[in-house]
Order: structure tokens, then sequence, then C-alpha cells
């Protein structure tokens, strides 16, 4: 009867792939979220500034950014359509009645292709690094969610740095494998395998303070709500709200560093677009230098309100949906484990 009893050990409830399955749902489920946003906003700027050949831009879909080039003058299908929209209701309306409703989520095979396994591989890495990390640190244990947030953002970025690079690429010069492989090559012999992890600096300036402060305040977050709602487990609300939270003050703290990667982004992708090999401009300060120059220190906050009405519903959907997963299979794995020790009682 004690053995019943006993909770499983922390860390050890539910498997690495079962987490991985669940960060894999949560990031579908965030992408069908956030993906219409992102198409209707791309609609009201492609008929506020026409994009012209080997232009760039960034799309985000609240998990991750990534470069879109347009070619001849039209862009591709998921982004392309410039209309006569009023606003952003009045493109949701439009877009539906002339389109389908299917054509809001015309965005999501590039978003999947990235977001998917960066999604996986850092939720998976945070998780079990947190756990080890929780019981090395002992009396300070509480710390443990700021480092192993920016630890697992540091490796989910390097992992995924060269495929972003790769996928540019492929959609900006409609290379086949063979020719992107002689490309790559070329590159790496020209420039050195550094080549390949490009603008990963403000990257990771951007999102290693992000996912620091992100899990810190969402442990705390929880913690706080659990008390005083005086529950023992949290719920899905408890996630949701944490994760909103969390996400809204990260995101307002890391704009900057936002602002600077995606003119980065944008200078390296329209540099491969027109198939040039300058070297991007500037190191991170120097980009920041001239954005102040240009734009005043109002600049650096570009994008306030979207960034934010985004990353905060984006965080809470992902953190709900990969907290539900785990809750999911940790029942199922106590049921597997409890069900032969009661068909031994009886």
């Amino acid at each position: 009867m004690s053995g019943q009893s006993r909770p499983p050990p922390a860390g050890d409830d539910i498997t690495p792939f079962q987490r991985m399955a669940a960060s894999c749902t949560g990031a579908i489920l965030t992408s069908l979220f956030v993906t219409p946003l992102d198409v209707v906003k791309i609609r009201l700027q492609a008929q506020k500034n026409p994009f012209p050949k080997g232009k760039c831009f960034v799309y985000c879909n609240g998990l991750m950014d990534h470069i879109c080039v347009c070619e001849n003058g039209n862009s591709k299908a998921w982004y392309k359509a410039p209309g006569h929209f009023n606003g952003t209701l009045d493109a949701f309306v439009k877009i539906v009645r002339n389109e389908g409703l299917k054509a809001l989520w015309s965005g999501l095979p590039p978003t999947l292709v990235m977001a998917v396994p960066a999604t996986v591989i850092y939720f998976t890495c945070y998780d079990q690094l947190c756990t080890a990390l929780r019981v090395k640190m002992g009396n300070h244990a509480e710390k443990a969610p700021l480092l192993a947030g920016a630890i697992a953002r540091v490796g989910a970025a390097t992992v995924i740095s060269p495929l972003e690079l790769i996928r540019t690429k492929l959609q900006s010069e409609k290379l086949s494998y063979r020719e992107l492989t002689n490309c790559i090559r070329s590159a790496v012999e020209t420039e050195g395998w550094q080549s390949l992890w490009r603008a990963l600096g403000p990257t990771l300036l951007r999102d290693v303070p992000f996912s620091a402060m992100y899990w810190y305040n969402y442990e705390k977050s929880k913690s706080w709500l659990c008390e005083r709602y005086k529950t023992r487990e949290p719920t899905l609300p408890i996630f949701f709200i944490s994760g909103a939270m969390s996400g809204t003050i990260a995101s307002i703290v890391t704009l900057p560093f936002d602002v600077v990667k995606t003119r980065r982004q944008v200078e390296i992708g329209e540099l491969q677009a027109q198939n040039l090999t300058s070297k991007v401009s500037s190191s991170t300060f120097g980009v920041m230098s001239r954005i102040v120059a240009e734009h005043g220190v109002s600049g650096l906050f570009a994008g306030f309100l979207p960034r934010v009405i985004k990353v905060a519903p984006a965080c809470a959907v992902m953190i709900s949906s990969y907290e539900f997963g785990k809750a999911f299979f940790r029942k199922h794995n106590q049921e597997r484990i409890h069900r032969p020790l009661q068909t031994s009682n009886t």
C-alpha cells in the first residue's frame, strides 16, 4: 500500500520523449493560434510598402522569427495579394470573404518547419536542466529556472541558426539541394564555419535574457498564484496567466535587442537575396548606435505594442499546452504503474 501512495520523484515522472511530445503539441497549437495575426500583419505591410525583388522582412509567429524574401516585385502566395484594407479587423473579414478561412493559416508550413524543432529542443532541455540544477543548487534552487532557461535558449538558438540561414537561401534563390550544398561548402571554405551562425550574437542577446527572465518569473508567478488561490497543484488558468505575465515582462525588457536582431536579419537576408557577399554592417552596439542616430532612443522600442500583444498570448498558449501535455503523460504513467499493483492485490 505504501508503494501506491508514494509520489514519483520530481523530474522522473515523465520521459524525455513525452516532454518532447508535449512541447511539439504546444508549438503546433501556438502556431495555429498566432499565424493568422501574422498573415494579416504582412498583408497590411504589403499594401503600404510593396516589397521589391530581393527585399526582406521578418515574419514572426510568437515563437520565433523567419526571414521572408520577395521575388519579381511580388511576394510568395501566402503574403502577396496587396488589398485595400482599412485596418486589422477589416483585413480579417476581407481575407476570409475573398480567399476563404484557410487563407489565414497560409503561412503555417514555413512556421512549423522551424518552430517545432526549436521549441522541442528548448523546452525539453529546460526541463531536464532545471530538474538537475534544483538538486545541485541546494539552498539556491529557486534560481535554477533563471540559469536553466538561459542555457536551454543558447543551445536551441545555436542549433537552429544554420537551419534558418539554409531556409532563407532556399527561399531566396530556389536552389536545388545539390546547389545548396555546393553554396554552403563554398561559403564555409571562404568565410569559415562561423558563416553559418551569422546574426547569432544579437539573437542570443535578445533570447537568452528573455528566457532567463521568462522562466524565473513564470515559476514565481505560478507559486504566487497557487498560494493566493490556496491550491497545491497549478491549474490551467494559473499556467495561462503566469505564462502571459512573464512573457510580457520579458518581451518589454528585451525589446531593444529584438529591434537590433530584426535589423541584422533583414540586412543579411537582403544580401543573400541579391547574391552579395558583403559583410553585414557592424556589431550589435554599432547597429544600436545607428538606430538611435536615425530614429532617436525611441527607435530601440519600435513595435512595442505589436510585440507585447503577440508575445503575451503566444507564451500563455505555449506554456499552457506544454504543462497540460506533461500532466496528461504524468497521469498516464501513474495509471500504468498502479494497474499491475491493483491486479496483483486482487
